[in-house]
C-alpha cells in the first residue's frame, strides 16, 4: 500500500527545523523548551560592547596624555628621577700683572633623599643633622618629610661640616660640591681689596655692584645638568637614558687694575678721609692714552667676603652714581671751550671784578677784586669772575656745545654697575646766571668719572677716552682673549689741549697758584692740576655743604696718568675746607707712589 504523504495545508504546514533529518518525522518538543540562540545577534551586542569599551579607554587616554600628561609626567619624574644641578665655575678676576682679586673656594650644598628615610627614622635623623648644619631639628623634619627624592637641608657649608656629615652615615644624606667667591684683604681692616670696583657675588651666585654685575653673564659661565632613573626601591636603573650636560665655565677677566697702587691709594684716600674728617671720599687713577683704570679707592668700604653684615649704603660707588656740583675743576672745560674757540690765550687780560648777573652778584671765594690780571692767573687762582669772562667771550652757544662734548651730563659708559648721570637742561631753559655759575663748575651736576674723562682728555692731547676696567675677557676653554676697546672722541686741537696742560701746570707751580701742595720735588713743569670746591645745595639752598676735590694728569710732556681726589662734606678742622689744602696732598701721597713704581722720570 502506498503510504500517505503528509498534509501541508494553510496553517498546518511543519517546519523542517522541528522534523527529523532523517526519517523526516515530527520531533515533540516541550512548552518549556525555548527557541534555539540567534548567533548573529550576540555578535551585534558583543561587538556594541567593545565599541563602547574602546571609546571609554581612548577617552581615558586622551584625558592622561594631553589634560593631565604634564602634571603626571612631573609626578612621575619626581617618584623615579633625579635631577642634580653641575656648577658652572665662575671666572675669576685678574689684576694688570696677573695676580688675582677674585677666585672660589669649594663649599657644599647638603641634601637628602626623603624616600630613603623611613617616617620612624626621620626624628632621629634630624636630631643628628640639627647640631651638624646648625639648625632646628623641627625645620629638618619637616624637609625630610616632603614627598620627593631630592631636597636641599642647607647650602654653603665647609668642608669640615661636610666631613662631620660623613661621619655620621646617614643613608639618603649627601653634599654637592659648588665654589663660593672670595675676596683678598684690604689694607683698610676689615675691607676687602678694590671692592667698589670688583663688587661682590650674592647668595644665588649672582653679581652685585661692580664689575661682579656688569660682566656677570661672561663670568657666571652656564650651568649643567645630570639626571637618572631610579626604580621603586630608589635603585638607579642601569640601563635608562641618562642624560648628561656639561657646565660650561666663565670667562676670565683680565684688569687694568694695578695692585700695588690699588694698595697704597687705599690707604691714603682713608688717611685723608680722617683727617678732614669728612663724610666719604674716592680717588679714581686712569691710564692717560688708554682710558683703562689703574686704580679706584672709596671710603668707608666693605668686606666683600661678609656682604651680608655690610652697610647697604657702602656698597653703592660714589665715583659713578653719585653726582655732585664739581666746582672750579670745571674751569678746566671751560678753558678748554675758551682756547678752542680761540677767544682767550694764557696772556689775556681782564678787569677781574665782582659782577651781578640776573640780580645775582657772583664773589671769589676770597671776596676780593683782583683788577687787571692775565687768564693764566684766573687759572691759577681759580677765580669765577674770570671764568664766567671766558664764557661770555666763548658765547652761549658755544660753551654749552663745549660741555656736551666733554661729556658733562653723559655716562661715560665706564664697565660697572650702576653709572648714573643727569643731562644738562635744554638750552633754551638756560639763563644768563646759569651760564654764569656753570662756567666754575655750579648749575651743572656730574659724577666723579665724568670729570676724570673730561681733565684726561686735556693730558691725552684733546682726544676723550671712555674710562674702562676690564682690558680683556678670556675664555678658558679656548684661552682666546677678547679685548675691550674704548670709545674715544676729539673734543679739542692738539695746539689747545697742550697750552691748557701748560696752564695747568702754572696751578701747581706758580707762586700764590692753588695747587702748590701736589708738588712732588724733581717735577716742577710736569704735573697739570686744579682744585676745585663746590658748595653742594640742600633743598635747593647753598649752606655751606662742601665737597672738595684735586685733579691732575703728568708728567705732562708724555702723561702716563690721570687721577682725581674727592672728599665729601669735611669739617672745618685744622686747614680751610678747600681742595688746595684737603683733596691735593692725598693727590700727591698717591702720585709718589705711581712715580716711583712705574719708574716715571721727570
Amino acid at each position: 500500500m502506498t503510504p500517505r504523504r503528509p498534509s501541508f495545508e494553510r496553517g498546518g504546514a511543519v517546519s523542517a527545523r522541528h522534523m527529523d533529518v532523517r526519517t523526516g518525522a515530527r520531533r515533540a518538543r516541550g512548552w518549556f523548551v525555548g527557541e534555539p540562540p540567534s548567533f548573529r545577534g550576540r555578535a551585534f551586542w558583543l561587538w556594541l560592547a567593545f565599541v563602547s569599551v574602546g571609546i571609554i579607554l581612548a577617552g581615558r587616554l586622551v584625558d592622561v596624555q594631553i589634560r593631565q600628561g604634564k602634571q603626571l609626567a612631573s609626578a612621575a619624574a619626581q617618584m623615579h628621577q633625579i635631577s642634580v644641578a653641575l656648577s658652572a665655575h665662575r671666572g675669576r678676576i685678574f689684576d694688570a700683572n696677573g695676580n688675582i682679586l677674585a677666585s672660589d673656594v669649594a663649599v657644599y650644598d647638603i641634601y637628602a633623599d626623603p624616600s630613603l628615610i623611613s617616617s620612624s627614622d626621620r626624628a632621629g635623623v634630624a636630631a643628628q643633622l640639627a647640631p651638624v648644619l646648625n639648625m632646628g631639628p623641627g625645620l629638618i623634619s619637616d624637609l625630610l618629610g616632603k614627598a620627593t627624592h631630592f631636597v636641599y637641608l642647607s647650602k654653603g657649608v665647609s668642608a669640615d661640616v661636610r666631613s662631620r656629615l660623613e661621619a655620621l652615615r646617614i643613608d639618603g644624606v649627601g653634599a654637592i660640591e659648588r665654589d663660593k667667591r672670595v675676596y683678598e684683604p684690604s689694607p683698610i681692616t676689615p675691607n676687602t681689596f678694590a671692592e667698589p670696583l670688583l663688587g661682590y657675588v650674592d647668595g644665588e651666585g649672582n653679581g652685585s655692584y661692580g664689575v661682579e654685575q656688569y660682566y656677570n653673564k661672561a663670568l657666571k659661565g652656564v650651568d649643567g645638568s645630570e639626571s637618572t632613573l631610579r626604580d621603586m626601591a630608589g635603585n638607579s636603573i642601569v640601563l635608562s637614558q641618562q642624560t648628561h650636560k656639561d657646565a660650561r665655565d666663565g670667562s676670565d677677566l683680565h684688569l687694568g687694575l694695578d695692585s700695588r697702587i690699588q694698595y697704597w691709594a687705599e690707604q691714603a684716600l682713608a688717611k685723608g678721609v680722617a683727617y678732614a674728617e669728612a663724610e666719604s671720599g674716592e680717588v679714581l687713577v686712569m691710564d692717560t692714552k688708554s682710558g683703562v683704570v689703574r686704580a679706584w679707592a672709596q671710603d668707608p668700604a666693605y668686606n666683600a667676603n661678609d656682604f651680608a653684615h655690610a652697610n647697604v649704603a657702602d656698597f653703592r660707588d660714589q665715583s659713578i652714581a653719585d653726582l655732585y656740583e664739581p666746582g672750579s675743576t670745571m674751569k678746566v672745560i671751560t678753558f678748554a671751550g675758551g682756547l678752542n674757540g680761540q677767544v682767550i690765550a694764557p696772556t689775556t687780560t681782564l678787569d677781574e671784578q665782582p659782577q651781578t648777573i640776573d640780580g645775582y652778584t657772583i664773589h671769589d671765594w676770597d671776596n676780593k677784586a683782583h683788577g687787571l690780571i692775565t687768564m693764566q692767573d684766573v687759572l691759577d687762582q681759580s677765580l669765577n669772575n674770570g671764568a664766567i669772562r671766558v664764557m661770555q667771550l666763548l658765547g652761549h652757544d658755544a660753551f654749552y656745545k663745549n660741555l656736551l662734548a666733554f661729556g658733562v651730563g653723559s655716562p661715560t659708559g665706564i664697565d660697572l654697575a650702576g653709572e648714573q648721570n643727569q643731562p644738562l637742561e635744554p638750552q633754551s631753559q638756560w639763563s644768563d646766571i646759569d651760564y654764569a655759575t656753570a662756567s666754575f663748575g655750579q648749575h651743572v651736576s656730574m659724577t666723579p668719572v665724568e670729570m676724570l674723562a673730561a681733565i684726561n682728555a686735556v693730558g691725552n692731547g684733546g682726544v676723550w677716552v671712555q674710562p674702562h676696567v676690564v682690558q680683556a675677557v678670556v675664555d678658558p676653554a679656548t684661552g682666546k682673549s677678547t679685548p675691550v676697546v674704548a670709545t674715544t672722541r676729539r673734543v679739542m686741537t692738539p695746539e689747545s689741549a697742550n697750552t691748557l696742560a701748560t696752564m695747568m701746570t702754572g696751578v701747581v707751580d706758580h707762586k700764590n697758584a692753588e695747587g702748590f701742595l701736589a708738588r712732588i720735588p724733581g717735577f716742577q713743569g710736569q704735573i697739570a692740576g686744579k682744585t676745585g670746591t663746590a658748595d653742594e645745595p640742600t633743598n635747593g639752598q647753598y649752606e655751606g655743604s662742601l665737597i672738595v676735590s684735586f685733579g691732575a694728569f703728568m708728567p705732562v710732556s708724555n702723561p702716563q696718568f690721570t687721577m682725581l681726589v674727592v672728599l665729601r662734606y669735611p669739617h672745618e678742622t685744622k686747614v680751610p675746607r678747600f681742595g688746595a689744602f684737603l683733596a691735593a696732598p692725598v693727590w700727591k701721597d698717591i702720585a709718589q707712589v705711581i712715580v716711583d713704581q712705574w719708574r716715571i722720570l721727570p
